[in-house]
């Protein structure tokens, strides 16, 4: 199932154990090189010390928020050695400039991720007024994208023919 970036932004973490809530996701931690929820900042609930949620310790999501086994699975940043450096980048898709090869697309509003293994699947795109008024907002899919660096995200052309294989392309009409 996808679920937009403001269910997952500002949950509660549901401790099963206790029954309640012991912290607040603030924000997502993005891989860049592949667009995957690596985890979450929370917030502790008493003492407001920031807290790491990683990904593989969420049982469920719920309206409510994210359903883990205890407080214990948040843990201090210093301890995950491995993401050390996906945390340090800060990489954030929301208002990521998006850009085929010849122009510029606008701007990630908003983006979908699938519940169950947190990749992005889709990015919802806002253009410039003008372009906003006439053709509305752009969906790219996660299989458009080609290249993803600090500023952008590059994506294939979304007007762009592509060929089906065996079939000609059609010429254009002579008028």
């Amino acid at each position: 199932m996808l679920i937009l970036s403001k269910s997952i932004m500002k949950q509660g973490i549901l401790s099963l154990r206790t029954g309640g809530v012991v912290a607040t996701a603030e924000s997502p931690i993005f891989n860049p090189d592949n667009l995957k929820i690596e985890g979450f900042v929370c917030s502790d609930s008493f003492s407001k010390e920031r807290l790491i949620l990683l990904s593989q310790d969420i049982r469920d999501h719920i309206k409510q928020g994210f359903v883990v086994d205890d407080f214990d699975v948040l843990v201090e940043e210093d301890e995950l050695i491995r993401l050390r450096e996906v945390i340090a980048l800060d990489f954030k898709v929301l208002n990521k400039t998006v850009v085929t090869k010849t122009k510029k697309l606008g701007k990630v509003l908003d983006y979908a991720v699938d519940s169950e293994s947190l990749y992005v699947k889709k990015l919802y795109v806002g253009q410039s007024l003008l372009k906003n008024l006439s053709q509305g907002q752009l969906s790219i899919d996660r299989n458009q994208i080609i290249e993803i660096t600090d500023t952008r995200i590059v994506v294939k052309d979304p007007l762009q023919l592509t060929p089906v294989k065996g079939q000609r392309t059609p010429r254009p009409a002579l008028g």
